[in-house]
């Protein structure tokens, strides 16, 4: 099975900067999207970014204008560069690769804490 690892993690300033990366274990179906979600304890996980195998990109209100999801292909590699870093951004990331084919496959990592302190 394809495992995802997020790597990138941990305690940041409010105002700081972090750049997380989630590698595959294997290499997934070209045609898929790769994605970052973040929950925080006790609420509802929820999309951050996503970006599809030809680079479009999608961010929640919230980050947009601040965070920058990228991939690399032949790494089977995403990325997610998070700048302007607010207490609230404070979650565990969790990364997620989707084909794109009717019925296709979903993975997901583990998950990566941040901590943005006040």
């Amino acid at each position: 099975q394809v495992q995802l690892v997020e790597s990138g993690g941990g305690l940041v300033q409010a105002g700081g900067s972090m750049r997380l990366s989630c590698i595959a274990s294997r290499s997934i179906f070209s045609e898929n999207v790769r994605g970052w979600y973040r929950q925080a304890p006790g609420k509802q996980r929820e999309l951050v970014a996503t970006i599809t195998s030809s680079g479009r990109t999608n961010y929640a209100d919230s980050v947009k204008g601040r965070f920058t999801i990228s991939r690399d292909n032949a790494k089977n590699t995403v990325y997610l560069q998070m700048n302007s870093l607010k207490p609230e951004d404070t979650a565990v990331y969790y990364c997620n690769a989707r084909t794109s084919l009717p019925g296709g496959m979903d993975y997901w990592g583990k998950g990566t804490l941040v901590i943005v302190s006040s």
